[in-house]
């Protein structure tokens, strides 16, 4: 697993292009500057690796734009220690963002080949999550829960209830919420029973699906 010094000029460049699109996070800059994006991507789309462009992975799935990686981490305000549940750990790139911020990283995925894939594939590079779990992203993790933040990675038709009720109060929870095309939705819990919400603007996914039996 090569990682030169042109990948990592090229990594300044995005984190750059980053900045210039409003992402003002240092930590997470710094997240995107250290982590080789070229490996979490086939072979054939290593010159495009460090483009703001989404990509596809296995499984008919993407690795997101980082444009959209950085923003979602960047409006959870992830702090060192915080304990967040990842929705579509994909090709692991977003949940390898989230560990280099500190936090304590469950993450589950329903596409069993990449549930495979990623959860060998992670360690290599030395980012070890508390959990990998292969399983519905739509029940959450209750056996784990309360959470301080919720990270939904793929566009769910509607705001699952059971990820609303796995957070703890003052806790946040990100996803994109519709169909062909999905408003970012920020829940931030003010009270067992009170959600602040915030709509972030328009984005593209793919579809949040529930696990085949």
């Amino acid at each position: 697993m090569r990682d030169t010094t042109k990948h990592q000029g090229l990594r300044n460049q995005l984190a750059s292009v980053l900045q210039a699109k409003g992402i003002t996070d240092k930590k997470v800059l710094e997240a995107i500057r250290k982590i080789p994006r070229h490996l979490f991507m086939d072979s054939s789309f290593e010159a495009h690796a460090y483009q703001d462009k989404a990509f596809p992975i296995a499984a008919e799935q993407t690795i997101s734009q980082p444009y959209t990686v950085a923003f979602q981490t960047e409006v959870l305000e992830i702090q060192p220690g915080d304990k967040v549940l990842e929705i579509g750990t994909g090709s692991g790139y977003q949940t390898a963002v989230l560990l280099e911020l500190n936090a304590e990283v469950y993450s589950i995925e329903r596409q069993h080949e990449l549930f495979k894939k990623t959860s060998m594939f992670l360690p290599k590079l030395g980012y070890k999550p508390k959990r990998f779990i292969f399983g519905d992203g739509y029940k959450g993790l209750p056996e784990e829960a309360p959470f301080d933040k919720i990270i939904v990675t793929a566009g769910a038709p509607y705001v699952p209830k059971a990820l609303l009720a796995q957070i703890k109060v003052g806790g946040r929870l990100l996803i994109p919420v519709g169909d062909k095309e999905q408003v970012m939705t920020l829940f931030i819990r003010k009270s067992p029973k009170e959600f602040e919400k915030h709509e972030l603007g328009a984005f593209r996914f793919v579809p949040m699906l529930k696990k085949k039996n």
